[in-house]
Order: structure tokens, then C-alpha cells, then sequence
């Protein structure tokens, strides 16, 4: 066997910096599609007049499809190719922007948001695993990967402010056709920008396992959001157990399968693990709380849709530099302590947050927030780098891919556990605020929800009603209390997690970084067996 001699990575240039940001087109569309809706919902269930279940299907379906493909897609795009499946991803999802604007009925529009999360799900591997592919000098790539991480949770943000500005001028179908110019942009410099990258030795492509990921995913994050939504309930709880035997039965077929869809042995790297855990959790915290902060500001403060989206915009934009700022400390010092340190401050944020109350200033609540999303970007971001960078080059997209699909479950899960604390405290509080002789119905519903509350408020007299609301939104302050302590306790724990499962955890050489030429497990300064490398081409 003939030996190569290990040479240092060749780092990125001008033209590896410019497809990074081409990458960025589709990472903030498919982020942002999942929050455009939400001031659309008024206007087309008014042109479209769907059922209630059909509105809830508009609004979810995108996300069920996107969880349940993720893995799906990231195996196919290490076997056919990542470019061609990212092309193909924009190409669907560009003209499934286009039908969902044009919606004739719910129906139609339930299956572009479906064909929008098929697209999206093609779309989110295939851009971190190429920047696994276009970076390979360790440091430089996890400046690109907290970049992409930042893209990542600013299109989260953005996607209200737009919908808002869209609406104040356009129909409701514009907030699908601004996708389309940057898809069009995307499958213009694509081919000329990213390199094409494949495993050439994945071998066939594993349809049981495949069809496994999809009854798994999909009734787990349908079965949790619906408990979240709705309490524990025979329909859900049967989904999510549905959904548990079938990850089982996933985990076995990639355990016995001649070609798997998931290298399984990657969990054997703690770090790889460790940092699919890390981001579940700080996902867990990000939704679990954002649903509490949109109706604080709209509810309690009295702000209007468009006024509360511009709030909220503001602590995104306030920490945009902390993910490179992370990498830049995690190349001076041992990365546990910047993954530890970036929870505590997030648990830091969340317990501030504990002592707000409904006349609390408007700046508290404003930094309070920057201050844990500056920790959970920081955590996201150096997991997102860890996780890619010690995935062999030709596994990428399957390592990207399961980083998606735990980020997918954390949100469903904050969500779940943390959107009930808040609404087992708010029913609590609100059990001895009603005022005597209210009808059943408008009891239950000032009982159930603040919006409740607040509906119920407008129809009773003067004070009757001034002193329902004030009570609503104190109880809905306390149960926002309580959330954010529980989101500070995990927080917490996660810090502890990461010093000792983290600490002292080498990222290059024989802790099993994926070197340059994509050989798993290859010391730094070694010699790489000649024919070991997994080729990709760079040219298009």
C-alpha cells in the first residue's frame, strides 16, 4: 500500500467565501418559512375560508414534512450528489412558492405549504454539508458555520417583519413570491459556485429505512405538538407511541442494513452526540419561550402585530456577532467552556426574564432577551461546527441531517413542556379571577388562553372587564415566570453537561476529525493510505 504524506488543509478563498454566501440564500428562506404565516393567517382564511382543522394543517404541515425528510434527505444528497439535490430542492421549492401564492382553495394551499416542506427538508443538509466540503481549514469553518447558524436564526426573526411589510401592500400570497427571485439567484450561481460531492461509496439507497425516518419523525413532532396545543390526549398519545416504536425500528434497519442511511458509529464520537444534544436543548429553550414573548408584547403591552415583530427583531439583530465571536474563542481555549459558558448566560437571561411583570419597562424585556439568545446562538453554533466538522466528509449530509432533525424535536418539545408549565400556571391563577354569574362557554375560554381572556374582557361592562384583563395578563405574566425558570434549569444542567462530557475533547487528529482529504479518524501529521480519499469536484 502506497503512503501520501498529510499536508495542512488548503484554506478557503474569495471564491469559497462568495458560494458561502449564495449558501445563505435557502438557509434563511426555508428558517423564515416557518413564521411568514403567521400575520397571513387572517387574510387568507378570509379569501380562502378554511376549517379550523384545515388552518391548523396550513400552518403545521410545512414543519411535519420538513422534520419527517430531513434524514431522508440528507442520506440521498451524499449518494447522488449534494449540489444536484440543493438544485433540485430550490427548484421545487421556488414553484412551490408559486402555487401556494395562488392558492385557489385551503386544500391547494395545504399541499404547496407540503410540497414547500419537501423542498425546505432537501434544502437545510445540503447547505451545512457544503460548507463542510468548501472549508476545510478547521478554523475558517467554524467562522462559516456560525455565520450560517446566525442566517439561521435571523430568518426565524425576519420572517413576521416581512410578512408584516408584505401585507400593508401586497396580497397575501407575496409572502410565498419573495422566495422565488432568491431561488431563481440560487439555481443561477449554484452550478457556478458550489462544488458538486458525493460518497461514491454509500451504495444503494435504503427505502425501508427511509419510509422508518418518515413514520418515526412524523408522528413524534405531530404527537408533541398537539399535547403542547391541545393537553394529553388519547390521539397524540398514540401518535407519539407510534412514532417511538417506529424510531426503534429505524435505529435497528440502520443497525442491520448492508447499506444504511445513518453511520450509526457516529455517536460513538461523544462530541458528535454531545453536540446533537446540545443543540436539542438549546432549541428546547428558543421556542419553548417565544411563543410566551409574541403574547406578552401584542397581549399584555397592547402592541400591534407588525409593532411586536419589529420588537422582537431587535435582541436577532443585537447578537448577530456573537456566533463568530464563539469560534473566535473556541480556537483560543477548550470549546466545553465556551458551550458552558454560552448557557449560563442563556440561563442568566431566562432567570432576569423571572422578574417580569405586566408594567415592567419595555428595555428589560428587550435585553433580557438579547442576553439569552447571545448564549443560545453561541451554543448553536459551536455544536453545529463541532458536529460537521468530526463527520467524514462523505457523511456530512446524513450528520447535518440529524442536527436538523434534533433541533426539530427541541423546538417541538420547548414548546410541549414549557408552553404547559406556563398554561397549567395561568389556569391556576385564573381559577379564582373569574367574576361570578360568567356564562360556561366565555368561563372556559378566559380560563384556557389569555387571547381568551382578553375576547371575554371586551364584552362585559367597565370595570368587570378591566378587572378580568388585569388578572388575565398577571396570571400570564406568572405563567411566563415559571417558564423561563424552567428553561434557566435546563440551561443550567446543559452547562454542566457540556464541561464534563466536552471538557478536555480534542477536535483534530485521533479523536476522529475528518481531515481534509476525508478520512475519518486520521491523526494530524500522518500519512492518509493513497486511493482513502472520497473525491468531490469543485468545478461545476
Amino acid at each position: 500500500m502506497s503512503f501520501t504524506p498529510y499536508t495542512s488543509p488548503p484554506p478557503a478563498g474569495r471564491r469559497e467565501w462568495t458560494a458561502l454566501a449564495v449558501l445563505l440564500l435557502p438557509c434563511l428562506l426555508v428558517s423564515m418559512d416557518v413564521s411568514v404565516l403567521y400575520f397571513a393567517v387572517p387574510f387568507l382564511t378570509a379569501e380562502l375560508e378554511p376549517s379550523s382543522v384545515q388552518q391548523l394543517w396550513i400552518l403545521d404541515v410545512y414543519g411535519f414534512v420538513l422534520a419527517g425528510l430531513l434524514i431522508t434527505m440528507g442520506a440521498l444528497g451524499d449518494r447522488i450528489g449534494r449540489r444536484k439535490l440543493l438544485l433540485s430542492g430550490a427548484l421545487l421549492f421556488g414553484l412551490a412558492s408559486g402555487v401556494a401564492a395562488y392558492a385557489q382553495s385551503a386544500d391547494m394551499l395545504i399541499a404547496a405549504r407540503a410540497l414547500l416542506g419537501i423542498g425546505g427538508a432537501t434544502l437545510m443538509p445540503s447547505t451545512l454539508a457544503l460548507i463542510r466540503n468548501l472549508f476545510h481549514d478547521a478554523g475558517q469553518r467554524g467562522k462559516a458555520v456560525a455565520i450560517w447558524s446566525s442566517a439561521m436564526m435571523g430568518g426565524i426573526a425576519v420572517g413576521p417583519v416581512l410578512s408584516g411589510a408584505l401585507l400593508e401592500h401586497f396580497w397575501w400570497g407575496s409572502v410565498f413570491l419573495i422566495n422565488a427571485p432568491a431561488m431563481v439567484l440560487l439555481l443561477v450561481c449554484g452550478p457556478l459556485l458550489l462544488p458538486e460531492f458525493k460518497n461514491p461509496a454509500a451504495g444503494r439507497f435504503d427505502l425501508p429505512g427511509s419510509l422508518l425516518s418518515l413514520l418515526a419523525m412524523l408522528p413524534m413532532v405531530y404527537g408533541i405538538k398537539e399535547i403542547a396545543r391541545d393537553g394529553l390526549a388519547l390521539r397524540p398519545v398514540l401518535a407519539l407511541a407510534a412514532g417511538l416504536l417506529a424510531a426503534a425500528a429505524f435505529v435497528y434497519r440502520q443497525r442491520t442494513a448492508r447499506h444504511p442511511m445513518l453511520d450509526l458509529e457516529l455517536f460513538r464520537h461523544r462530541g458528535f452526540s454531545v453536540s446533537v444534544l446540545m443543540n436539542l436543548l438549546a432549541m428546547f429553550a428558543v421556542v419553548g419561550c417565544a411563543v410566551f414573548f409574541t403574547q406578552y408584547l401584542q397581549t399584555v403591552r397592547g402592541m400591534s402585530p407588525m409593532e411586536a415583530a419589529l420588537w422582537n427583531l431587535l435582541p436577532t439583530l443585537a447578537v448577530g456577532g456573537m456566533a463568530p465571536a464563539a469560534a473566535g474563542l473556541a480556537q483560543r481555549m477548550d470549546r466545553a467552556y465556551v458551550i458552558a459558558l454560552g448557557f449560563v448566560i442563556a440561563a442568566g437571561g431566562f432567570v432576569w426574564l423571572s422578574w417580569l411583570e405586566p408594567g415592567s419597562a419595555l428595555w428589560f424585556v428587550l435585553v433580557a432577551s438579547s442576553v439569552y439568545a447571545s448564549g443560545l446562538v453561541m451554543v448553536m453554533s459551536l455544536g453545529n461546527e463541532l458536529a460537521i466538522g468530526l463527520a467524514p466528509p462523505e457523511r456530512a449530509g446524513s450528520a447535518s441531517a440529524l442536527l436538523e432533525s434534533g433541533t426539530e424535536l427541541g423546538g417541538a418539545l420547548g414548546m410541549a413542556i414549557l408552553g404547559s408549565i406556563g398554561s397549567a400556571i395561568y389556569r391556576a391563577d385564573m381559577a379564582d379571577a373569574l367574576p361570578a354569574g360568567l356564562p360556561a362557554g366565555a368561563a372556559d375560554a378566559a380560563r384556557e388562553t389569555l387571547a381568551g381572556a382578553a375576547a371575554v374582557a371586551a364584552e362585559l361592562p367597565g370595570r368587570v372587564g378591566e378587572a378580568l384583563l388585569t388578572a388575565a395578563r398577571s396570571a400570564f405574566t406568572d405563567g411566563l415566570q415559571a417558564a423561563v425558570l424552567g428553561a434557566a434549569g435546563v440551561m443550567a444542567c446543559a452547562a454542566v453537561l457540556a464541561l464534563t462530557l466536552l471538557r478536555g475533547l480534542r477536535t483534530t487528529g485521533a479523536e476522529g476529525e475528518a481531515d481534509a482529504v476525508g478520512v475519518a479518524g486520521a491523526p494530524q501529521g500522518t500519512a492518509v493510505p493513497a486511493g482513502a480519499e472520497t473525491t468531490g469536484t469543485s468545478a461545476p
